[in-house]
This record gives C-alpha cells, structure tokens and sequence, in this order.
C-alpha cells in the first residue's frame, strides 16, 4: 500500500507522508514516519509543549536551577530535542500541573497549547483518574482521543503514554483491570491519529522500585533521566534507543518480611490516608497552583 499523499512531513527523512488526523498511519510504516522504530538523524521539532499532571510536571526529581521546584523527564526531553536540532531555537512550555484530572489537563491545558502554536506535543494524563472508584478507562480515553485530534488537527504531532503496570504495588493493583483498558485504548488511538506512544506499561525496567520515590507514584531523578531517554527514542530521536535507559540497576537481596510490612505500613500512613483525606473534602495537591513553565521560551543550547 502506498503512502498516502496527504501533508508531507517535515519529520521524516524517509519520504512518507504524515497522516492527518483520524487517518491511519502510512502504509509504508503504519506508524507515524517519525516514530515506530524510524531513526532521525535530527530533531525536527522547535517548539515543544508538554501537558498534564505530577508526572509531566516532574514531582520527585528536584532542579537544581530552581529551588523548590522539580525538573522531570518532559524538562529533560526537551533538552534532548534542543541538542538533536543542527540549528536554531528550540522552545519549550510545560503546562502540567499536579493532581490534575484528565478532564482539567483537556480543559485548561490544551486551548492554551495550540495558542503556542507547538509542532510537538505531549500529552499524558488519566493516571489521577484511573485510581478514582467508578471512573470509566473507556470514557477517559474519548475524551484523550478529542484533544489529540484537536492538537493533530492544527498541525502538532502528538507524544501520548501508556501508564505504568501496577502488579507489583498493594492497593495500586486493584485497579489494574482499568488501567490495562485505557492503556489498550491509548495504542488504538495512536492508531487513528498518527501519535507516537511512550510504552511505560511495557518497560521492565520501571518495575525497580529503587527508581521511585517513596510515595511510589512519583519516580526518582534516575527515574526521570530514563523516562525522558524512553521518550526521546520513541520520538526516533537520534542515540537515544542505544543510551542506557534499559539497562536493569545491580541487583539487590530481598526485603527482610518485617521490613517489607514496615515500608507498607509507612507508605499507607504517609500517602495512601493523606490521598483519601484530600478526596473526601474535594481537594487536590494543585489547588492553587500555577504551571512551571507557562510559556515557550528559548532552551540553552547544550
């Protein structure tokens, strides 16, 4: 099947056409050309804006630069693409902001990004919503579906994110069922509008818990380094899929039973309660908080 001649892609030195949204990928590839295993030898993207929540907004991984604030893997990310261009500026906003449900990152984030006029997006949310009781991965996804269509729609190529497997976490497995949907959603919907995906649900490696914080629904600065190389390399940035983010950390013996029950014990007191207090009086970890990065500004080059 040939590719189809719809706009052609300024990503891709491979000559396929970038479909438009809700048309399939190119037959060539039946992936976005510049994703799905297709290496650039240089980053296309100058102006990148990230969208979401705590994870996006890099909660556990503090910058340096800036006291009291966190850095992340999307910051990372885009100090890869600013190093992959062979010339100019690249911008970069983050809008993502903690405790955000899927619905508030659609809602508030995305009009504000297509402002910019971004050329590559990333949007990853549901998380917040997934751990919810009665939430729906089906509805989520809709609703996922809309914004990026919206974003593909105006010319952006899109970065979505399956979210992590939980088997591994008490409590956090019981909604594994719903995040197994959504995540089998997230690769339908990549399908139709041309998004690459991040496959966190699929990393082995994220299973260390060496490389989350203690609240284990935040990574580490290591964490975070990993991601945004995972993240660069399902882009089809160039090196990234021949960095170290795969590589397993040196082994550890096994938890002693009573410490293992300690750390379960402690985990509930210091972040399982606190989140259900905040549920029940209808607060979030965001209220009141603005985004880190409102607005594209030009990244030092490295």
């Amino acid at each position: 099947m040939p590719c189809r001649p719809t706009r052609r892609s300024a990503r891709s030195g491979s000559g396929c056409w970038r479909p438009t949204a809700g048309e399939p990928p190119c037959g060539r590839c039946r992936a976005p050309c510049w994703s799905g295993g297709v290496q650039l030898d240089a980053s296309p993207w100058r102006r990148y804006i990230a969208l979401g929540d705590s994870f996006t907004e890099g909660l556990s991984d503090p910058d340096p630069a800036r006291p009291g604030e966190f850095r992340g893997w999307a910051d990372r990310l885009a100090e890869h693409l600013a190093a992959a261009v062979p010339d100019g500026d690249v911008e970069y906003a983050n809008l993502a902001i903690r405790g955000r449900l899927l619905r508030q990152v659609v809602d508030e984030q995305v009009s504000v990004a297509l402002d910019a006029k971004p050329d590559l997006v990333s949007l990853v949310a549901g998380g917040n919503d997934l751990m919810r009781p009665g939430s729906d991965p089906d509805e989520l996804a809709a609703g996922l579906e809309a914004a990026v269509v919206r974003l593909r729609d105006a010319g952006a190529d899109v970065l979505l994110a399956t979210s992590v497997d939980t088997r591994n976490t008490p409590i956090l497995r019981r909604v594994r069922g719903k995040i197994a949907v959504f995540n089998a959603n997230i690769w339908s919907v990549a399908d139709r509008t041309g998004a690459a995906v991040l496959d966190q649900w699929g990393a082995a490696w994220v299973q260390d818990f060496r490389l989350w914080d203690t609240d284990r629904i935040h990574m580490t600065d290591e964490g975070h380094r990993r991601m945004a190389l995972a993240a660069a390399a399902a882009l089809g940035l160039p090196g990234a899929d021949g960095e170290d983010w795969r590589t397993p950390l040196p082994p550890q013996p096994p938890r002693a039973v009573r410490a293992a029950l300690a750390e379960e014990a402690a985990w509930v007191r210091g972040f399982v309660a606190p989140w259900i207090g905040r549920r029940l009086r209808g607060r979030s970890s965001g209220d009141g908080r603005q985004a880190k990065r409102p607005v594209p500004l030009v990244l030092p080059r490295a």
